[in-house]
């Protein structure tokens, strides 16, 4: 009888901690998946972080922070060795056109950079309106086009060399003193909803 009680009891306490195992092991796998959820960061959350990391995305958001990365690191106060400015490195010249003269008020303000980069796409959906309905969906060299390529590639090179690179099927093209290309930013950029963006041609800031 006695033997038969010791039995038990060791039987008890093996159950007891086989119990106590299983539950401490399912409440840390459940902490890990939760911490690794709410880990991954959102759209608000990239955009917050300024602009160190693109966010990953097809939104007009998506779009201009892939471009800001590109073009500065996002970083608003930069100016490369070209003289280019801020955050979508933009030229006097382009500046001028929306009638921003003091270089220095525009690197200190991120809201004018942002109203920028926007007239100057609006202004390039503008100009470029016949190639886009013309060209998106197309192949050339390999690449399909679409609208945000067509846009960033005007960023960079002007709305003028685009054209020539669209109507010449790639045999006239744009290199930058960097080395990027039309062709590498219609590429890099493509599949972007740019449709935010409405064709003007006398855009204002």
């Amino acid at each position: 009888m006695r033997k038969v009680i010791i039995f038990l009891s060791l039987l008890l306490v093996v159950v007891i901690i086989s119990a106590f195992s299983e539950n401490t092991n399912n409440t840390n796998n459940s902490t890990y998946f939760t911490e690794s959820i709410s880990s991954v960061p959102t759209e608000a959350e990239v955009i917050s972080q300024d602009h160190n990391i693109p966010f990953i995305g097809n939104s007009f958001n998506g779009f201009r922070d892939a471009v800001a990365f590109k073009e500065s690191q996002g970083r608003y106060h930069i100016v490369n060795t070209l003289g280019y400015l801020g955050k979508y490195q933009f030229g006097k010249s382009t500046l001028q056109r929306f009638n921003i003269h003091n270089t220095q008020e525009f690197l200190n303000s991120p809201e004018l950079q942002e109203e920028a980069f926007v007239a100057l796409c609006s202004l390039n959906k503008w100009i470029l309106r016949k190639d886009i309905e013309r060209s998106v969906g197309k192949k050339i060299n390999g690449v399909e086009i679409t609208e945000s390529g067509i846009l960033a590639a005007a960023h960079l090179a002007g709305a003028g060399n685009v054209k020539k690179y669209l109507r010449s099927y790639g045999e006239q093209t744009f290199k930058d003193a960097y080395g990027s290309s039309v062709q590498h930013y219609i590429k890099e950029f493509s599949g972007y909803n740019t449709s935010f963006i409405v064709a003007n041609k006398k855009p204002v800031v």
